[in-house]
């Protein structure tokens, strides 16, 4: 697993933590902290699904008789 996807998912957990706790004190700053964990959801997925790209590029370069046809 890439290491910013890693990153991206430790900062949604936590965004999601703070939000609850936010709204159970009745603070409307948690709005704030839910948009900060839909970024970086966006975020891992993005990178996540970037290194899947990368991968697969990489194990059709590595078989030659895919590229030959």
């Amino acid at each position: 697993m890439p290491r910013l996807a890693v990153y991206a998912l430790v900062v949604c957990a936590l965004a999601v933590a703070a939000a609850v706790i936010s709204f159970m004190q009745g603070s409307w700053l948690g709005v704030v902290w839910v948009l900060l964990a839909g970024l970086s959801s966006n975020m891992a997925w993005f990178y996540l699904r970037r290194a899947k790209v990368e991968r697969d590029a990489q194990r059709a370069a590595a078989r030659p008789e895919a590229s030959a046809s």
